[in-house]
């Protein structure tokens, strides 16, 4: 994740996407067993982190439902990265080497002359492995949000005096103890990629709704919570997201009686303040690490791009704070000396990754992030914020072109893109004779259908709807309910406006040119 100069001081980028595997949450709202779900079996080699699927049955929806401004302090040298996390954007070809594995570095970046790379991460923990395909997740979400309303999520402080508090010491124990209760471990589990994703959130009500960064949930099949004070975990309810800015708002399934925290008013720090910061630093879940310093910058903007995708993340106003922030801390509080929360971790700079903590992290201001999780409990989605999670058909095609030419590209120039990547960053596994288990290896199909137009299948994953109603790899989907696809682009086109648990009909061409008809029922696909 890089920046120029121009851009202005500062970029939180976002790495990789979400991962998947992993144990399943106990029942909602009890306590977790810590037994292992014998459908789910480690990856060989993986170590402690990715967890690769079963080709088990297809899971139901979580949940339910059917079916800038000052420089840095001390220059702007770098290297800067952004914490390590779920990407903002979409699936794209990995960079060349992959990325690193659960709480390690990444890999150092190429030199680049005649510029001085700013570069940040998003501070989550994540083996991050970005397949070269598409996994096509529609842009609809879920329209089922329960009885949720705005007056679940608090509003900030009244009283500047609480949550601006501008002293030469702050008590960290006793800001800690007073912000502890209202902490989660969230756990964001990608069948695709058969890897974990671990962050922090922030309780908001009794009844268990809590706040993230969206860059924890990205790409996640499955969610969920551990409170940090009582190890009772809970299976996680994605209500919305928002990748332009950065939030997440999830609600724990089977909550009562929790914690929330106490929301101080950004609007009124100033800098010098003393904070706290606290998260799931590592990843390693339990008792928060605690760390604490002062408010540095105010309305920073940083931005990010990420050589591998092309994709880039811009966040506005944050707040910056030299309180030490550590992978997995994403999604955490930022507290002041009231113990009342002003931000949400999100990035830092890493000078000091892989050491305890960096010297430089970022917050998104609790008042912007509040405003955007009360119009998601509110249901009303937008450009950027959508609700729920997306229809999922369980397909995965050539990563969309940039360009409307060859979005307009035929099956054979999409297998041709198919190959060039494998070529470039390895795999290629033959996908026509069976279904995928993960989104890795990137799946070219040995043959395909001898059709003049439509979105070649790369692979389809074992036990989604797809697979269920009869694709596989090389075939060539070419109508949605009557209507022609004719690349990629018109089939996510086509699906844009279904939710899970929808019912559409499906016509494809098999590698014998063979024509066929089908219904399937969508699933809860990867959150976006």
């Amino acid at each position: 994740m890089e920046m120029n100069e121009g851009q202005g001081w500062g970029n939180p980028a976002t790495g990789g996407n979400p991962a998947a595997g992993g144990n399943p949450a106990a029942e909602p709202g009890t306590a977790d067993d810590q037994s292992p779900d014998p459908s789910w079996v480690p990856s060989p080699g993986a170590g402690p982190g990715p967890v690769p699927p079963s080709q088990g049955q297809w899971p139901p929806p979580a949940g339910g439902g059917q079916g800038p401004w000052n420089p840095p302090p001390g220059g702007g040298q770098g290297p800067w990265t952004l914490p390590p996390g779920g990407s903002a954007g979409g699936w794209g070809p990995p960079p060349s080497g992959g990325y690193g594995q659960p709480g390690g570095p990444l890999p150092p970046q190429p030199p680049r002359r005649g510029s001085r790379a700013l570069l940040y991460i998003v501070v989550a923990v994540l083996a991050a492995v970005v397949g070269a395909v598409s996994v096509l997740a529609l842009q609809s979400g879920s329209s089922g949000q329960g009885s949720l309303s705005p007056q679940d999520i608090p509003s900030p402080a009244g009283n500047p005096g609480n949550s601006s508090t501008n002293t030469s010491a702050i008590n960290t124990q006793a800001v800690a103890a007073k912000v502890e209760p209202g902490v989660v471990d969230i756990t964001s589990s990608l069948r695709y990629s058969g890897q974990i994703f671990e962050g922090t959130g922030i309780v908001l009500s009794s009844s268990g709704l809590v706040l993230t960064n969206n860059h924890v949930v990205n790409g996640s099949t499955r969610l969920t919570a551990t409170l940090v004070t009582s190890g009772r975990r809970y299976i996680a309810q994605i209500v919305g997201t928002d990748a332009r800015d950065d939030v997440a708002l999830l609600r724990l399934v089977g909550a009562a009686g929790l914690t929330p925290v106490q929301v101080g008013n950004s609007a009124k720090v100033t800098l010098g303040t003393p904070v706290v910061a606290m998260g799931n630093a590592g990843g390693t879940g339990g008792a928060p690490t605690v760390t604490s310093g002062t408010i540095t910058a105010l309305h920073r903007t940083i931005t990010a791009s990420d050589s591998g995708s092309n994709s880039s993340e811009t966040l506005h106003g944050m707040l910056q704070t030299n309180a030490p922030i550590a992978e997995g801390d994403s999604g955490g509080p930022l507290a002041d000396a009231a113990g009342q929360v002003i931000g949400m971790d999100t990035a830092a700079n890493t000078q000091a990754l892989g050491g305890p903590g960096t010297s430089q992290g970022f917050a998104i201001p609790i008042n912007r992030a509040l405003a955007i999780a009360r119009q998601m409990a509110a249901g009303k989605g937008s450009a950027s914020i959508r609700i729920g999670q997306p229809a999922f058909m369980g397909v995965a095609v050539a990563s969309t072109p940039s360009n409307a030419a060859s979005a307009a590209a035929s099956p054979q120039q999409q297998l041709r893109q198919l190959e060039q990547t494998a070529s470039q960053f390895g795999g290629g596994v033959d996908s026509s004779h069976s279904c995928l288990v993960n989104d890795a290896g990137n799946p070219v199909p040995g043959q395909i259908a001898p059709a003049s137009s439509g979105t070649l299948i790369a692979g389809v994953f074992c036990g989604a709807p797809a697979h269920v109603a009869g694709l596989t790899g090389g075939d060539v989907i070419q109508a949605v309910n009557g209507q022609a696809i004719t690349s990629p682009t018109t089939l996510t086109q086509a699906l844009s406006n279904y939710h899970p648990g929808d019912r559409i009909s499906l016509t494809w061409m098999d590698i014998s040119g063979q024509q066929h008809t089908s219904s399937l029922t969508l699933a809860a696909g990867p959150a976006k």
